[in-house]
């Protein structure tokens, strides 16, 4: 009966069998794109918008809250639902200044 230990050694083996051939066939893969390149003298800006994926993403601003409950200290933005302990109360009393 195989045991957990030996299970593992064989699945560590071939992650690594598996991560050089993904390796070589990337490798091989580079060459075939390079090649055809060549042969139709293109450039990757030929390629169109999807090779310059490489742009930084901005990432969003904050919203600053912009309301709070003067007893549990909770606040919301002002945007989306608004929660439970501001139903049937004017929001304008819970501004925060």
């Amino acid at each position: 009966m195989t045991t957990y230990q030996e299970y593992q050694a064989k699945i560590a083996e071939l992650q690594n069998l598996a991560a050089d051939a993904r390796k070589s066939e990337v490798q091989k893969a580079k060459e075939q794109i390079w090649s055809i390149m060549r042969e139709y003298d293109l450039s990757p800006a030929d390629l169109g918008p999807a090779a310059k994926s490489n742009k930084p993403v901005k990432p969003r601003a904050r919203v600053p809250m912009k309301y709070q409950d003067p007893v549990s200290g909770s606040q919301w933005t002002g945007r989306g639902r608004a929660p439970k302990w501001l139903e049937g109360k004017k929001k304008e009393n819970f501004l925060i200044k």
